[in-house]
């Protein structure tokens, strides 16, 4: 099959995932075209996000001049087509706060990816993210393009799907993917009733082999380790406001922050304030090695978010054989089980998340590691990216084997 991935931002450093999966669709034997529409303005200390990037084709970099070009040219040659993606478009982006001459913007995006397509042969195209990715997707198939399908991940379609349109592209869409049961319900409700069957449930992977031997929990008193960007969502700054109740009866307890963002400065300033510049360490962004090494120098992973989807960072602790502390949010429940992988806190929650902190200080290192075994065969199990990549293939070679009617 030849399939072209159409992306917004590619590589992020918080996006291996993507890459994860796409690798795994070219071993099972598929040609991807990687489509992305703007580069990362973060650093890509990854030595595989370079790489990436460097076999990505970037729409915008192409200019305006020719962005519009693609697009007259499409007009002359499918006239009724294109009449049909304006008028979309434009229906489109009166429902969004981005506006209508954004959404022309996306529509020569998309004609820039239809020519593309066209001229690489690519038989269906997929998204990552409902939102503006999924947008041009959508228009290039209007334009004549190949059909489309696209991932939702949360939180941010759930939060806005009316003003990101999402109903009409699940309905427009050949199928769609939630990366978990909660993300497809909450798809189910902005879908058609008829096209629910075309919601499929396709988990983000991992790769075994990059944790194949774990090691074991450390000795000493309790390191914690979180990672993901710093923002609101995340809740990072509930986790300040928790070790500041244990210091005085954890005075070891140690937690490093790994990656950066818009909070950066605020949680600096609150580390300072609460006195904990000893017992809080921040690393910025680090590769994957990176990553896995401060999984390893830790007893477990904390996650103290308001809104997630499903996220990456806990099937790595998982399959690090590191117990989790999590939110009982979207899908995180479907993976952590609470007294047997790790411990579930409501979100919001300072003094709950302090309680499981200092459950876990005060747990058998024995046992930590137990419970870190049973997260690991838990998350092997469903979330191989080879296995979950293969469900992706087959989804998309049906509606390709189906020929036309079906996109």
């Amino acid at each position: 099959m030849k399939i072209a991935y159409v992306l917004n931002t590619y590589p992020m450093p918080s996006h291996s995932f993507i890459r994860r999966e796409l690798r795994a669709l070219e071993r099972g034997g598929a040609q991807v075209l990687r489509l992305a529409m703007r580069r990362s303005a973060l650093p890509l200390v990854d030595a595989q996000d370079r790489e990436e990037e460097a076999r990505t084709t970037y729409v915008l970099e192409r200019g305006a001049g020719r962005l519009l070009a693609a697009l007259a040219g499409r007009a002359l040659r499918h006239p009724g087509r294109t009449w049909a993606a304006l008028r979309l478009a434009l229906r489109v982006g009166r429902a969004s706060p981005l506006g209508r001459a954004r959404h022309l913007i996306y529509l020569a995006e998309a004609a820039e990816v239809a020519n593309r397509c066209e001229a690489a042969g690519v038989e269906h195209m997929h998204a990552h993210f409902g939102t503006n990715a999924t947008t041009v997707a959508m228009l290039a198939h209007a334009l004549g393009g190949p059909g489309y399908s696209f991932t939702t991940h949360g939180p941010e379609e759930f939060d806005a799907p009316a003003a990101l349109s999402l109903g009409e592209k699940l309905d427009r869409a050949t199928f769609s993917v939630a990366i978990s049961q909660f993300g497809r319900s909450q798809l189910c409700r902005w879908a058609a009733f008829d096209t629910w069957d075309r919601i499929k449930v396709v988990h983000c992977g991992i790769e075994p082999g990059a944790f194949a031997d774990p090691a074991p929990l450390p000795g000493g008193p309790l390191r914690l380790v979180t990672i993901g960007r710093f923002c609101e969502q995340k809740g990072q700054m509930l986790l300040i406001e928790a070790l500041a109740k244990l210091r005085a009866a954890h005075p070891g307890l140690h937690l490093t922050l790994v990656g950066d963002g818009e909070l950066r400065g605020a949680l600096e300033q609150a580390v300072a304030a609460q006195g904990l510049g000893d017992a809080v360490t921040l690393t910025g962004w680090l590769d994957e090695a990176g990553v896995r090494r401060e999984l390893t120098a830790a007893h477990g992973l904390i996650l103290p978010s308001f809104a997630e989807g499903l996220p990456m960072v806990v099937m790595e602790a998982m399959a690090a054989a590191r117990p989790v502390i999590a939110t009982y949010i979207a899908g995180i429940p479907e993976l952590v089980r609470p007294g047997e992988t790790g411990w579930l806190v409501p979100a919001g929650d300072a003094g709950a998340l302090a309680v499981a902190v200092a459950e876990m200080a005060t747990t058998p290192v024995a046992t930590l590691a137990r419970m870190g075994q049973a997260g690991r065969t838990r998350v092997l199990a469903r979330h191989d990216a080879e296995a979950e990549a293969a469900k992706l293939a087959g989804y998309i070679a049906a509606v390709v084997a189906a020929g036309p009617a079906a996109r």
